[in-house]
C-alpha cells in the first residue's frame, strides 16, 4: 500500500512539473504573438534578422528542458516510491562501512548517474539544436572531456561537502542543523575564491587583458566608478559557442572580472564599457553579500525542514527505508528542490531589484543610457533571447528582468524617452 508521504511526494514533485508546463505553454504562445506584434522593432532594435528563428529556438529549447525535466522527475519517483531506493540503502548499510561513507558513497553515486541521465540530453541540445541554430563551436572530442572532468568534478566536491556535512550529522546528532548550515555557507564562500582560480580554468582559458585598446577602455570604467581591480580577464567562450556573456565573482584579492570573447567581438567599445560597468555594480552595491546572505537564509529553511523529516521519523516507514540518517536526508530533499521552486517569485524579487540596480549604476557611469541598452539589445539578439515573456513565467524563471523593460527604464531614467515603435508593445512589457 502506498504511504500518504509517497503521495504527497508524488503529488508535489509531478504538480510542480504540471505548474512549469503551463507555464512554458503560456510563455511560448504570449512571446510568439509578441514577437510577430513586433517584428520590426526585433528586427532593427535586436539585429534579429528572422524574429521566426527566434521563437523557433525558444520552442526548441523548452520543449527539450521540460522532456527532460518530467523524465527525470519520473525516473526519480519510480525509484523512490517503488522501493528501489530503499533496497540500495539496505545494500549500503549491509557492506559494513561507516555511516558517512555510506552516505557519501550514495550521493557520489546519485550524482553520477545524474550526470549520466542528463548527457543524451545535452549531446542533442549541443550537437543538434545549438548546431541548428548557429551557435554551437564545440567538437564531441571537446564536449567527452568536459563531460569526464566535470563528472570527477563534481563527485569530489560533492563527496568532500557531504562527507563533512553527514560527519556533523554523526558527531553533533542534537546541533547538527546548525553545524550544517554553517558548512554549507562556509563552502560558498570558499568556492567564491577557489572557482575563478581552479575549477574555471579546468574548463576556459583566461587570458590578463594587460594592454592595448580593450585594457584602455576597462581601466576607464574602473576610474569612473572608483573601483580596483587587477584581475580582468578574457575568455575563450568561442571555443564551445557564440553565447556572449560577462561576470564578476570572487571578493578581496581573490575578486576579478570576466569577459566572454565573444561578447568582446559582438560589442563596441561604450557597450563593452557598460556591461562591465554593469558587473561592477554588483560588488559596488554589495550584491554579492546580500544575494549570499538570501541564499544563507534559504539554505537555513532547508536544514530546519530536513531537522523535522530526520526527527519525526515517518520517512523511513513511508518509503521503506533502513533507519540511517543519510537515507531520510536524500529523501527530504526531493521535498526541498520543488518547494524552492515554488518560491522563487519571491526569492527572484531581490536579483531583479540588484539587476535594475546595476543598469541604473552603469548609465551613471557611462553618462548616459544608450551604451547599456545598446549592449542589452545586443545580448538578446545575440543570444537569441525571449524579450517578452509571459509575467507569471517571467515571475518563477526570470532573475533578471526582460530586455524591453530594462531598455525603458534606462531610457526613461536618462530623460531621452524613445518612441512607441522603437520600445517595442507595450502590453508585454509593460506588465512585466
Amino acid at each position: 500500500m502506498v504511504s500518504q508521504a509517497a503521495i504527497s511526494l508524488v503529488a508535489l514533485l509531478v504538480g510542480t512539473q504540471v505548474l512549469f508546463t503551463v507555464l512554458d505553454a503560456l510563455n511560448l504562445r504570449h512571446g510568439a504573438r509578441a514577437v510577430r506584434e513586433s517584428a520590426s522593432w526585433v528586427r532593427e532594435t535586436l539585429g534579429v534578422d528572422d524574429p521566426e528563428r527566434m521563437l523557433s529556438y525558444q520552442r526548441s529549447k523548452t520543449a527539450l528542458s521540460r522532456a527532460q525535466s518530467w523524465v527525470g522527475v519520473l525516473v526519480v519517483l519510480a525509484v523512490v516510491v517503488s522501493g528501489l531506493f530503499g533496497d540500495a540503502v539496505a545494500l549500503l548499510t549491509e557492506t559494513g562501512l561507516p555511516t558517512v561513507a555510506q552516505g557519501v558513497a550514495l550521493l557520489v553515486a546519485a550524482g553520477v548517474l545524474a550526470r549520466l541521465f542528463g548527457a543524451p540530453f545535452d549531446l542533442y541540445e549541443t550537437f543538434v539544436l545549438e548546431e541548428r541554430f548557429g551557435f554551437n563551436n564545440q567538437t564531441p572530442a571537446l564536449w567527452l572531456r568536459d563531460f569526464l572532468v566535470g563528472a570527477v568534478l563534481s563527485a569530489a566536491l560533492a563527496g568532500a561537502l557531504g562527507g563533512i556535512v553527514l560527519f556533523v550529522v554523526d558527531r553533533l546528532p542534537t546541533l547538527w542543523p546548525a553545524a550544517g548550515w554553517a558548512v554549507v555557507v562556509g563552502f560558498s564562500l570558499l568556492m567564491m575564491v577557489v572557482y575563478p582560480r581552479f575549477v574555471a580554468p579546468l574548463f576556459n582559458d583566461f587570458d590578463p587583458v594587460e594592454s592595448g585598446p580593450l585594457r584602455d577602455a576597462v581601466d576607464d570604467v574602473f576610474e569612473r566608478a572608483g573601483f580596483d581591480c587587477e584581475q580582468v580577464y578574457e575568455m575563450d567562450a568561442s571555443r564551445r559557442s557564440s553565447h556572449s556573456n560577462a561576470y564578476f565573482v570572487g571578493f578581496g584579492r581573490a575578486k576579478r572580472v570576466v569577459l566572454f570573447d565573444t561578447l568582446v567581438e559582438q560589442m563596441d567599445r561604450e557597450a563593452v564599457q557598460a556591461v562591465l560597468a554593469h558587473e561592477l555594480a554588483h560588488w559596488k552595491r554589495g550584491h554579492i553579500w546580500k544575494q549570499l546572505a538570501a541564499s544563507a537564509v534559504q539554505t537555513g529553511l532547508a536544514f530546519a525542514f530536513l531537522w523535522w523529516v530526520t526527527t519525526s521519523r515517518w520517512v523511513y516507514a513511508a518509503f521503506g527505508l533502513p533507519e540511517v540518517t543519510y537515507a531520510a536526508l536524500a529523501v527530504g530533499l526531493l521535498y526541498v528542490g520543488p518547494l524552492f521552486s515554488l518560491a522563487s517569485p519571491l526569492t527572484n524579487r531581490l536579483s531583479l531589484a540588484h539587476e535594475r540596480e546595476a543598469d541604473d549604476f552603469a548609465a551613471r557611469v557611462m553618462g548616459e543610457s544608450e551604451s547599456m541598452t545598446r549592449a542589452l539589445a545586443t545580448l538578446a539578439g545575440e543570444n537569441l533571447s525571449n524579450p517578452f515573456p509571459h509575467p507569471w513565467y517571467a515571475a518563477f524563471h526570470y532573475s533578471h528582468p526582460p530586455i524591453p523593460e530594462r531598455m525603458r527604464r534606462l531610457r526613461e531614467g536618462s530623460g531621452e524617452g524613445e518612441s512607441e515603435e522603437n520600445e517595442g508593445p507595450s502590453g508585454p512589457a509593460s506588465s512585466v
